[in-house]
């Protein structure tokens, strides 16, 4: 799930590279992703840390 600071990230790079979709750009951003170097997994790190933005960017977190 994504919150609304992150769909904005989403939608602002769908447009600017003119995909037909938010799934379209969603899949062309995991490819990139996935042909990206592979980063060690941090058995401390949880799913929240790996968000879309800076860390403090996104002022709608509780956390």
């Amino acid at each position: 799930m994504l919150d609304e600071a992150e769909l904005s990230v989403i939608d602002d790079w769908r447009f600017k590279h003119r995909m037909p979709s938010r799934a379209a750009a969603i899949r062309r951003l995991l490819k990139i992703g996935l042909q990206a170097a592979v980063l060690e997994a941090d058995p401390a790190k949880r799913s929240q840390d790996f968000g879309l933005l800076p860390d403090g960017a996104d002022e709608s977190s509780d956390s």
